[in-house]
């Protein structure tokens, strides 16, 4: 069984002064795939760079204090793919790949529009950019899971206040349409909603009011799959026993052969 872990950490040292680390130590998982580090590599401790057994890889951002992402693996990847090519996109650290044989485990941090309509529309410029890539990756053959925080949430059910939100970032028409561009088109499969198309699952709570114990949520935090991988997942949950962040960790387990 290959467990998969997605957490956007909104701060790895913050997270880690909250329990991640010693949270993911108890999870015997194989690859967990960790978002929004605000951190460069001087910034990690020993463990935040090496936790437990599994080692870390990263793509920083160049701005101090700002996005970022990593993978930590038991594994020697095969290949390490740091950012997409594309130099805007890749001063901010929001993509990184390892492969491991036929195998690729992607951790992604796919830009917000909501401070700003400037910022809105450099997610659009992401979004236009990225298609040809994922549509490159899943033609590669290749299995492949998308694991991150994708600030988007596809449909009604993904979260509560959907009604309030239809003009707001994460939740637009055309954000929603090239999502499920996405899946009904070029083919990936959004792993959490095939396995459970009637639970919500959220997976980030606004820190305003009382969000998060009201469960007022948005699930913008996917894993992202090839088919031939999708049909190796076997289950998954949303981890909210703690909490290390604004969003809560999403752990899938796959019948995948190691």
């Amino acid at each position: 069984m290959l467990r998969i872990v997605s957490a956007n950490l909104n701060g790895i040292r913050s997270a880690d002064k909250k329990g991640f680390f010693d949270w993911m130590a108890k999870l015997n998982a194989d690859f967990v795939c960790v978002q929004e580090l605000k951190a460069q590599a001087a910034d990690l401790s020993a463990r935040m760079q090496s936790a437990d057994g599994m080692q870390g890889y990263f793509h920083y951002a160049e701005k101090k204090g700002y996005s970022g992402v990593g993978v930590y693996t038991r594994r020697t990847p095969d290949a390490v793919i740091e950012g997409l090519g594309i130099d805007w996109i890749d001063r901010e650290g929001r993509y990184l790949q390892l492969d491991f044989g036929p195998l690729s485990v992607i951790s992604l941090y796919l830009p917000s529009g909501s401070s700003s309509d400037e910022r809105q529309q450099v997610k659009f410029d992401f979004l236009a950019v990225f298609l040809p890539h994922l549509e490159s990756l899943y033609a590669s053959g290749r299995d492949v899971v998308i694991c991150g925080d994708w600030n988007i949430a596809h449909n009604e059910i993904d979260l509560k206040n959907w009604k309030g939100n239809l003009k707001n970032s994460g939740f637009l028409p055309e954000e929603r349409a090239w999502i499920g561009d996405l899946f009904q088109r070029v083919g990936w499969v959004d792993v959490w909603r095939t396995l459970y198309p009637q639970a919500p699952g959220y997976s980030w709570w606004s820190n305003r009011g009382q969000a998060y114990a009201k469960d007022v949520g948005w699930r913008i935090d996917y894993q992202i799959a090839t088919p031939a991988l999708m049909a190796c997942a076997q289950n998954g949950h949303v981890y909210k026993d703690e909490k290390f962040s604004d969003h809560a960790p999403l752990i899938i387990d796959y019948d995948y052969p190691a």
